[in-house]
């Protein structure tokens, strides 16, 4: 004795319900993917973009009130702004910050800055650098 076949004829009842969540969330995941992307491009640009001074710490010095910081600052021309800088002592507290401003038409600026502290700190940190 033969059995008959109890598979649906192809085509005929559409799509099955798997068949049709598996395409939503593809959809889905590709409009978070492209939703994700744009943010963070968007902030990359404006951190990356928007940021008209940079600056690095090319050495320090430390002595028993103050430290001697060689500061390069990079920026663009005309824009003027400051760099945070800070200073700690052996055990990790903050013995010093100060801001120093950066202005005029120079592009790359190369300065020694005193940070003054109020006992020997044996550290110079850059913290950052904002336009004005």
């Amino acid at each position: 004795m033969s059995t008959a076949s109890t598979q649906l004829p192809e085509g005929r009842y559409g799509r099955s319900s798997d068949a049709r969540a598996d395409r939503t969330l593809k959809v889905v995941g590709a409009v978070l993917g492209v939703l994700l992307l744009a943010l963070v491009g968007y902030f990359g640009y404006h951190y990356v973009g928007q940021n008209k001074i940079s600056a690095e710490v090319i050495e320090f010095e430390t002595g028993k009130d103050a430290v001697t910081v060689h500061l390069e600052v990079r920026k663009d021309a005309g824009v003027s702004g400051y760099c945070t800088l800070r200073s700690q002592a052996e055990n990790g507290a903050e013995v010093g910050r100060a801001d120093f401003r950066f202005g005029g038409d120079a592009t790359r600026i190369d300065k020694v800055v005193t940070l003054r502290t109020t006992s020997r700190g044996t550290t110079a940190e850059l913290l950052g650098c904002h336009a004005d």
